[in-house]
């Protein structure tokens, strides 16, 4: 006995297998997580190392290079690239999406260990993280109150920063604008020179004057006690008294030659709202982690900490890039119902009885729900694919029940037939074709969810879900449907008014006639087909290409980097006028600026970003990127910034840079890169649609270098080494001990007065100490020149690169990185150097070459399917003749709405051919079936095509009523869906009748071949 045979008589047994799967996935829908996108972050392992005061390139040979080259042993890694800046090497690692990132960091910190007894004195240990520093800040927490910034820094640091430090999954949490305590030792240099003191005697004195040492263990007999020397300064005034010198019998104390100030760090950050500075924490979550399930922990520890706080102490969260995500999922549930419920409406349309109409929508929300249950035990996420992987199911899922249920329905009115004996008979007669069918768009999504590279992670939760619902679908129209219409369809009840029997019948006699005169004229429509397929040869040029499609998020930034050698104070005020030119445009909300951070960790005074938060879509009359121009347009009158209005990036890990063209170039000599840069920016500017062309290489910073005239410093006893440290101490500073107070530990700074190292001229009379103890001006053994060097040196797979980046605007990215590629070629450049494209053109050619694969083994597995089920080599190919027949309707579907060919669309490409060749099966099926039965080809043909076309234009618009909410969305997240929702909806529409009449005249051809 059959399964759907004992569904039919037991119907108890069949509504409680129906309940359990529903119940499961009730049950399953409670415990899954929500993101905007699947786990597709790449393993990413960042190094960061500091040694305090080091240039750029001493950095890079010293540390950079040493760490890169252990990290290039690892299997499994992927990408390395890293940057250096002063004081600062980062080293990212990229690996496979297959590495677990834990077993990563494990292997990078043991390799990195190897090479650091080789680092310089005075190196930090390095730092290693299981996340992108470069990746976009999740939130973004604006901390104030009527204090001063030290105190405020002080709450937000104790009392918020290190409480989110501990949440789950956080990768990092970021103070900005902060002003922490700082105990700064400011000395006179003339007083220094007066008493023959050099800095390097201030520095070891008052390390040794602040010291807390163990002493060992006192033990006598049974008893053991610690011995420790308290040496700490107790008062931060205290520091003025420390004894840096005996002369002429009288002690020099610090007060002497200069102050211990109880004050701050040197400003080298700022964050502001709206034109108020405040302190800022950027929140980043570790590297493949649920983005909505971070923010809800961080916002619960909020509301936690909240409570503790002063009452004039107040937070807002001006970035929460969960807010889009929910939204963006209400969105497709919204349109996950409203397309269901237009799909059983279809139903109500053709079949005229409710209670089939009932029959068919229950099995929408039955399959729907149960495919939560193998979500879950996959550990999906109800994310932008899976979702859409669920909308788009909609339409679908239904096709099956509708199948058989107007099969049974036409047992019963045709052939009158009770339900009971209709629903045995039309199951069975329909049985095979109705697998045949599932089981070839089944094929269709399996090989989009196993392609490899970031695509294939990208879609595999989309294929598998999309695979799920309809297996599920399958069982209930095995199961549910056929008991269904065995106890409630009724012979009596189906009375189908006049107009629209008319209606029907006068469909039937058009297409009868049609298909009458292909069927006569089969070299004329074959050559119709043949030039329908041809048409791609100039529909495609037509088309636009895309990897992601942008959507409106209601918010962006503006990263801006002002003129070389700008103090802190000179971008504060810039970056002040551009806000207030910013405040004009009417959709904006809020700017949350931020100067001095790159990614996690402070950077140049120079790097600065806006983020600009708008009013959403639904309140305002412009688009995103419209609004985005008219920021760039307000722009265009600073012309010494440089700045590039993006988006926000939404994918994390990687380096993945927020601007779309992203074109690296690498080799061994930096001039030649700075020279073949500039040449790539003013060839791309001048191309309509590139926009914010620039370079991620930083521009060149003034300095003062100190030349060493050796003879001279070596007859007065002078040391290089002694120069560069006498240097670094007084002039950029030097953290020299530590000073503890209610358990906090802060720094001790020392340095010279602010006046005494303003300029090269003020510098050049400073003193550096000689062997004889003696000290020696600087002018006497050193000339000072003025100079650029590189202010950051980044390198891409243990190379020096540069990378050329820009927005587009109204330029497709497939489109922008053919003429990046050609004006590449027109710089010369020798074989030693190297272009790729990275970020979004990386990911356009791995999909390019995933889904071309994809593609290809998806036709193999149909044409597996399809021979199996019809026991025929020939009739698999009549079938998969409609598919490629759908390739331009889908195409011109996007021409038509102005929509790019994107991986989405792709996607929309294989769902189309899939539910095109499902019509081609039902009629070779049925067409052989009444062959069987002794019906000639002729009678056959156009007997199945006219019994089949009821149930074939009811599965096709119920996939097209199923996907035109997506199809039309607006709404948060909704342009890629649409993108693909449209492929699928106005391919459908627009083959339908082609494909209808082209089968029947391909399978009689090759059925005179045979």
């Amino acid at each position: 006995m059959s399964l759907p045979e004992i569904c039919i008589r037991r119907p108890v047994f069949a509504t409680m297998l129906v309940v359990s799967l529903v119940v499961l996935g009730l049950a399953s829908f409670r415990t899954l997580g929500v993101d905007i996108n699947p786990k597709v972050d790449i393993p990413t392992v960042t190094v960061t190392t500091r040694l305090e005061g080091a240039s750029p390139e001493e950095i890079e040979s010293q540390i950079t290079k040493p760490i890169e080259e252990v990290i290039n042993t690892i299997s499994g890694l992927d990408e390395m690239r890293s940057t250096t800046i002063e004081g600062q090497s980062q080293v990212f690692a990229s690996f496979v999406l297959e590495k677990d990132v834990e077993t990563a960091a494990n292997e990078v910190r043991e390799k990195v260990s190897t090479v650091l007894r080789n680092f310089p004195l005075g190196t930090d240990a390095p730092v290693i993280e299981r996340f992108d520093p470069d990746a976009t800040p999740i939130m973004a927490i604006v901390v104030s109150g009527a204090r001063l910034p030290r105190e405020v820094t002080e709450i937000a640091d104790k009392r918020i920063k290190r409480q989110l430090e501990t949440i789950k999954d956080i990768g990092a949490v970021t103070l900005v604008g902060d002003r922490k305590r700082e105990i700064q030792i400011v000395v006179d240099p003339d007083r220094l020179t007066a008493y023959n003191l050099s800095i390097q005697q201030i520095k070891e004195v008052v390390r040794k004057q602040n010291a807390e040492i163990p002493g060992g263990r006192l033990t006598w007999e049974t008893r053991e006690e610690g011995l420790r020397t308290l040496g700490r300064i107790e008062e931060a005034s205290a520091f003025n008294d420390i004894i840096v010198a005996d002369v002429k019998g009288a002690p020099v104390r610090i007060k002497d030659i200069g102050t211990a100030i109880d004050g701050e760090e040197e400003a080298r950050t700022l964050s502001r709202l709206d034109g108020d500075n405040a302190v800022s924490l950027l929140v980043r979550k570790q590297s493949g982690t649920n983005t909505v399930e971070v923010v809800d922990r961080v916002m619960a520890r909020l509301d936690e900490i909240k409570k503790t706080l002063p009452t004039d102490i107040r937070f807002q969260v001006v970035r929460d890039q969960s807010r889009f995500i929910r939204r963006s999922m209400a969105e497709v549930e919204e349109h996950l119902i409203l397309g269901g419920f237009l799909a059983a409406l279809v139903v109500l349309f053709f079949i005229r009885d409710w209670r089939s109409a009932l029959i068919c929508a229950i099995s929408i929300p039955a399959s729907i729900i149960a495919t939560f249950t193998f979500l879950r035990y996959m550990g999906f996420t109800l994310n932008n694919m899976t979702m859409l992987g669920l909308s788009l199911s909609t339409g679908i899922v239904i096709d099956d029940a509708i199948i058989v249920l107007e099969n049974i329905f036409r047992h019963i009115e045709e052939e009158k037939r009770s339900p009971m004996e209709a629903a045995l008979e039309g199951t069975r007669e329909i049985g095979l074709a109705v697998m045949a069918t599932t089981l070839s768009l089944v094929v269709i999504f399996l090989p989009v969810a196993f392609m490899g590279a970031i695509v294939g992670r990208f879609f595999r939760s989309f294929g598998l879900t999309a695979t799920f619902a309809i297996l599920v679908s399958l069982v209930i129209a095995f199961t549910l449907v056929p008991m269904l219409c065995s106890r409630f369809l009724k012979a009596t009840t189906h009375h189908q008014p006049a107009r629209e029997a008319r209606f029907y019948a006068t469909l039937e006699r058009w297409y009868e006639a049609a298909l009458g005169w292909c069927l006569r004229h089969r070299v004329v429509t074959l050559l119709v087909a043949v030039g329908i397929f041809a048409s791609l040869r100039w529909l495609l040029p037509m088309t636009k290409i895309e990897v992601f499609q942008d959507d409106d998020m209601s918010e962006f930034e503006v990263i801006i980097e002002t003129p070389p050698g700008s103090s802190l104070e000179r971008s504060d005020a810039i970056l002040q006028k551009v806000e207030a030119d910013l405040r004009s445009v009417p959709e904006v909300v809020h700017l949350f600026t931020t100067i001095g951070v790159r990614g996690q960790y402070q950077s140049n005074v120079t790097d600065t970003a806006i983020y600009i938060g708008l009013r959403h879509l639904s309140e305002r009359e412009r688009s995103q990127a419209e609004i985005m121009q008219v920021v760039r347009d307000l722009l265009k009158k600073y012309a010494d910034l440089r700045s590039s209005v993006q988006m926000l990036n939404l994918m994390q890990g990687g380096g993945f840079r927020q601007t779309p063209f992203n074109l690296l170039i690498r080799g061994p000599d930096l001039e030649v890169l700075d020279q073949s840069t500039r040449g790539m920016i003013q060839q791309l500017s001048a191309i309509p649609g590139f926009v914010d062309v620039d370079t991620g290489q930083a521009l060149r910073h003034p300095e003062v270098q100190v030349h060493i005239d050796r003879k001279k410093a070596s007859d007065l006893g002078v040391r290089v080494d002694d120069i560069a440290s006498a240097l670094r101490t007084q002039v950029g500073g030097e953290r020299i001990s530590f000073y503890r107070e209610g358990g906090e530990q802060y720094n001790v700074r020392l340095r010279l007065q602010a006046d005494a190292r303003k300029s090269g001229s003020t510098v050049a009379e400073l003193m550096v100490p000689a062997r004889d103890g003696k000290l020696v001006r600087l002018s006497n053994v050193t000339t000072l020149l003025s100079g650029k060097s590189p202010a950051q040196i980044d390198r891409y797979a243990q190379e020096r690169q540069v990378t050329v980046i820009a927005n587009l605007h109204n330029k497709p990215l497939g489109e922008a990185m053919i003429q990046g590629s050609a004006a590449v070629k027109t710089l010369g450049l020798g074989p030693e150097y190297f272009t790729t494209y990275s970020g979004r053109g990386k990911i356009m050619i791995e999909a390019a070459q995933n889904f071309a694969i994809a593609f290809v083994l998806s036709l193999i597995f149909i044409y597996i399917v399809l021979a199996a089920q019809f026991e025929s080599f020939i009739h698999p190919v009549t079938i998969m003749v409609s598919m490629f027949l759908s390739l331009p309707f889908g195409i011109l579907s996007l021409i038509m709405t102005d929509r790019p060919l994107s991986i989405y669309s792709v996607l929309g490409v294989f769902l189309l051919m899939g539910v095109v060749k499902k019509n081609a099966i039902l009629q070779v099926d049925y067409t052989n079936h009444l062959r069987e039965r002794g019906m000639s080809r002729h009678e056959a043909q156009i007997t199945a095509d006219r019994v089949r076309l009821r149930p074939i234009l009811m599965t096709t618009l119920t996939i097209i009523a199923g996907m035109l909410p997506i199809a039309l969305g607006k709404g948060d997240g909704a342009a890629p869906r649409a993108s693909l929702a449209t492929v699928v909806v106005g391919g459908q529409a627009m083959c339908l009748f082609i494909t209808l009449l082209v089968t029947p005249v391909v399978y009689s051809f090759f059925d005179d071949l045979r």
